[in-house]
């Protein structure tokens, strides 16, 4: 069956349970995991319905998971009703919830398989309880949930019999994993989490996906200085403006981000190999002035943040809407398009200068491709490296090997 993932590493995670799953083993057609972060991401997917739809043989159907299927726990119609182009076809679409319903048989299932992929992403929390103005998901999913950690564990468990080498924690909220909600924030459970993956696995690589800044207390910190944690943070920071931040509804301020930032680059690693921190940036929304958005810049510059994500505020004026469409001040497009090109302009220069700060150290590297003379794979801190930038000890480049690597 012809896959097609949008964006989150969520989806990512379910697809491939779905693949595996019995409902679909004698299906035909294409399978979507869709999105709904933005309009954009929102256009995309159902334009790539449209444009295969009509390509289906008689036996074959889309089906489609992810947030576009769901509305909490609404019927089909309401998919039709606000996806109104897509009435047409219904007889060729298939809506499917998150996870298959034999989800709790899926590791039994992978035990003797071949192995795949060099990484596995594995889920540990779903869906979220804070309303940020700025956020459609929320509306389409449920409550927040944690899964429970034995079942956690048993998925790294079979992904390291099959000789995997790294797993990356994924969720909505993955950082407010063990809470009864994500809005009881300034307390954390998440260290125990990691605590019982470091205990009773050998898995090398344990990298940590994107992180909300309200849960990462000290003891967060304490288990990102062990060695097979990745030394890397990503958090969903979205704006350093007090203003900003509260009429998107976040749970802190920057007084807050400023803390952390600064405990995390003190952070002594067991590896001492520098931390990377990078960052998911909403800019645009309504109310930015340019001093809020000389702010966020400021805040990125000194913290050495070599990576952004940027995106663009969506009103979500296509199918469905969120809060902050409606705030006044919105920004309009020209001011938008010259703050994203000097927001990712500030961000590539940091990126090189963190590069160029880790020239002639040594990395282990996790090779993810190699093709004839070619290979690609990461350092530790999050450095893509291929055969060019890298001197190998040991020549011999396998995929799904560790290897130890000099920086040139």
């Amino acid at each position: 069956m012809e896959t097609k993932v949008f964006w989150c590493k969520v989806n990512k995670y379910y697809t491939d349970l779905w693949l595996k799953s019995d409902f679909l083993k004698d299906k035909r057609g294409i399978f979507i995991a869709s999105c709904v972060v933005t309009d954009k991401a929102k256009k995309k997917w159902i334009k790539f319905v449209k444009q295969n739809i009509s390509k289906l043989q008689e036996d074959e159907k889309i089906f489609i998971s992810g947030c576009g299927a769901l509305k909490k726990w609404e019927k089909d119609e309401l998919f039709f009703e606000t996806y109104n182009e897509l009435n047409d076809w219904r007889e060729k679409i298939v809506l499917l919830w998150e996870a298959p319903k034999e989800e709790q048989k899926e590791e039994e299932k992978q035990e003797n398989k071949s192995l795949a992929l060099t990484k596995k992403f594995i889920v540990i929390q779903g869906w979220c309880d804070s309303f940020c103005t700025f956020c459609l998901t929320v509306q389409k999913r449920g409550a927040h949930f944690s899964r429970q950690k034995e079942a956690i564990l048993k998925d790294i468990l079979a992904f390291e019999k099959r000789w995997g080498k790294e797993v990356v924690l994924t969720g909505i909220n993955l950082s407010a994993w063990g809470m009864a909600s994500t809005n009881d924030i300034w307390k954390s459970r998440l260290w125990e989490l990691l605590h019982y993956i470091l205990e009773n696995t050998s898995i090398p690589r344990i990298r940590i996906s994107s992180l909300w800044p309200e849960f990462i207390d000290d003891t967060v910190l304490e288990i990102f200085a062990k060695k097979r944690i990745y030394p890397h943070f990503h958090l969903s920071l979205q704006s350093s403006s007090d203003t900003i931040l509260k009429s998107m509804a976040r749970h802190y301020d920057k007084k807050y981000i400023e803390t952390l930032l600064q405990k995390i680059t003190k952070i002594q690693r067991e590896d001492r190999v520098k931390i990377s921190i990078w960052a998911d940036i909403i800019v645009w929304f309504p109310w930015e002035t340019e001093d809020d958005f000389i702010e966020t810049c400021e805040l990125i510059q000194k913290y050495t943040i070599n990576k952004v994500h940027c995106f663009p505020f969506s009103a979500h004026n296509f199918w469905e809407t969120v809060p902050a469409s409606f705030f006044p001040d919105q920004v309009n497009e020209k001011i938008k398009n010259e703050r994203q090109k000097r927001l990712l302009s500030l961000a590539e220069k940091i990126r090189n200068e963190f590069i160029q700060s880790q020239k002639w150290k040594e990395f282990n590297v996790l090779v993810e491709k190699v093709a004839k003379e070619k290979f690609e794979g990461w350092t530790e801190n999050y450095i893509e490296i291929n055969e060019k930038n890298f001197v190998i000890k040991n020549w011999e480049v396998k995929k799904n090997t560790i290897i130890t690597w000099t920086l040139i």
